[in-house]
């Protein structure tokens, strides 16, 4: 299912359209009915999980989150490494750089969170593939 979908879905269960959400989180009218092609930014998820009471993963994906292994402090802390170490190589280099012109700081927060979310699904991925008794976390 698609995050329109869902988005439209949730509307419904909370007995409003999707103007007056648009409105009630503060993003322009009409910016909803072009996620079936695009996604929001991050804010944006943040602020429509919040207003729905949902995770990002369900608005997303459509899935519960008991479907998806959580994360250990461990974990969260791994995650926030390997980010901060990714962006330090990146940010050392000339690697941020779109069109040969640095990333505003908006993009940079952009690439960010993207990166976030790609280091937390393999994260997740990995735990959800590895089997329990190969699997080094002890909690």
């Amino acid at each position: 299912m698609a995050l329109l979908d869902n988005i439209k879905t949730l509307c419904k269960e909370k007995g409003v359209s999707q103007r007056k959400m648009e409105s009630d989180i503060g993003i322009s009218n009409g910016s909803s009915s072009k996620w079936g092609n695009s996604s929001p930014g991050a804010d944006v998820l943040q602020k429509l999980s919040s207003y729905f009471n949902v995770s990002i993963h369900y608005l997303v994906t459509g899935k519960s989150d008991s479907d998806t292994p959580s994360l250990s402090a461990k974990d969260e802390k791994d995650i926030a490494k390997r980010l901060e170490n990714t962006l330090s190589a990146l940010d050392t280099q000339e690697g941020l750089m779109f069109s040969g012109e640095p990333l505003d700081e908006t993009t940079k927060e952009l690439l960010k969170a993207s990166l976030e979310n790609s280091i937390r699904i393999a994260k997740i991925n990995a735990k959800k593939f590895t089997p329990k008794k190969y699997s080094s976390d002890k909690e």
